[in-house]
């Protein structure tokens, strides 16, 4: 399993990346995808919308099952990734680079995980 340490992580298998310039980048971890199986369908959530933490944004459905897609923290959505709607599996060969969607004005971020505290917890599920 791949956790790049410039991302902070949540126990649900979400992932959120600072931009640098006020915006964040939110996805699945490779450990969810990897879960999930191969990605065929993805509902994702309009442009200017709210999310809220631990609030279902978007799901996905897989060969396997659907599953929901959790926000990590409560935010305005700024941009929506509508390339993931025409070709899902993106998720699955780039976990990490396939973001659903860019956020600001973000708040509730306070027990976001680091790449090695993700990693400890992710031991734990094995």
């Amino acid at each position: 399993m791949n956790f790049p340490e410039e991302l902070m992580y949540v126990k649900s298998h979400e992932w959120i990346k600072n931009n640098g310039d006020g915006t964040y980048l939110i996805g699945i971890t490779d450990y969810a995808q990897d879960a999930l199986g191969d990605l065929v369908f993805v509902n994702l959530p309009e442009e200017g919308d709210s999310v809220e933490k631990s609030e279902t944004f978007a799901d996905v459905e897989s060969v396997k099952a659907v599953s929901d897609v959790f926000s990590p923290v409560t935010a305005v959505i700024e941009a929506v990734n509508e390339e993931l709607a025409d070709d899902p599996a993106q998720i699955n060969s780039d976990p990490y680079g396939a973001w659903f969607i860019k956020v600001n004005n973000l708040t509730d971020h306070e027990d976001l995980l680091s790449a090695k505290e993700y990693e400890e917890f992710i031991a734990t599920l094995d």
